[in-house]
């Protein structure tokens, strides 16, 4: 069930920007107790920044980059190389 969602979002987002695909794939990609506490904020050249609330989250988020790098890739339908995380400044 999850893959038959995952593929209808990809479907849904091909006419949306590259930065709005991320961010509506991230809570996807990621579950959604991981993504509300990070948000995609940029996309360039293959590489997501994504803006991260504590150094906590970004241990998390920066441990299992490989696995959030493959299933945005997947979901967004856009190359993804590497996701940058950096801490949210207050």
């Amino acid at each position: 069930m999850r893959d038959l969602l995952r593929g209808s979002l990809r479907r849904s987002l091909r006419g949306v920007g590259e930065v709005d695909r991320l961010a509506a794939a991230w809570t996807v990609a990621c579950g959604r107790a991981m993504a509300e506490h990070g948000a995609v904020v940029g996309y360039t050249a293959g590489v997501v920044s994504v803006e991260v609330c504590d150094a906590v989250w970004l241990r998390q988020m920066t441990a299992l980059s490989g696995v959030l790098e493959r299933e945005l890739a997947r979901i967004a339908g856009l190359p993804v190389s590497a996701i940058h995380f950096e801490l949210k400044k207050h």
